[in-house]
């Protein structure tokens, strides 16, 4: 599966959406990569995590670890189809912390592959990666489907990034906005919508 094949069967399922769009980072965009609508049908995520389970294999990893809720369905496919567990994080919303529940425990030692469904900045896995270090884990790569900075992403972390595709989309913080000046309305798509 080439990164062309993954962006075309965004752009078939209208999940690469065009517009003025706050990202889950803060930072503004024209291009919104949407994955709950190509993940929505399930022989989709199977291919793509499949795909992907090709390159993570010879890592190694033990589990996979996903932030809710962008995460969540690519973490689970990858680790069904490396035969591994799956696990989570969710951001308290008092805290606004990302944190391990629902009864998940890693070993000490354990080594771990973190998955997201669009990597910009990186701020949720980092959060992710961090809380399952602080219990002794050992992360071995990171992932995505689409790395959205055209592979700058990889000078994020200190292991190997895997990704489906690569695609250079532009940001820019709020005030330095060229859609906020033009006085065009911003929309909030993603998991962490706050207005």
């Amino acid at each position: 599966m080439d990164s062309a094949e993954v962006i075309k069967t965004y752009e078939d399922t209208h999940a690469l959406l065009k517009g003025h769009f706050r990202l889950s980072s803060g930072r503004h965009s024209d291009r919104y990569l949407q994955s709950a609508l190509v993940l929505q049908y399930p022989w989709i995520a199977e291919k793509f995590c499949a795909a992907l389970a090709e390159q993570v294999r010879p890592l190694g990893a033990q589990l996979v670890l996903s932030p809710a809720m962008g995460g969540l369905f690519v973490g689970h496919e990858l680790a069904r189809a490396l035969k591994v567990r799956s696990i989570f994080t969710e951001r308290n919303k008092e805290t606004d912390a990302m944190e391990l529940r629902r009864g998940f425990t890693v070993e000490k030692g354990e080594k771990f592959f973190a998955i997201e469904d669009i990597i910009t900045t990186g701020k949720s896995v980092k959060e992710s990666i961090k809380v399952l270090e602080s219990l002794g884990a050992q992360l071995v790569g990171v992932g995505c489907l689409i790395d959205r900075t055209g592979g700058e992403a990889q000078k994020l972390f200190s292991v190997p990034l895997k990704s489906l595709a690569s695609l250079k989309v532009e940001s820019w913080e709020e005030q330095e906005c060229p859609l906020c000046k033009q006085g065009l309305p911003v929309i909030k798509p993603g998991s962490r919508a706050k207005f």
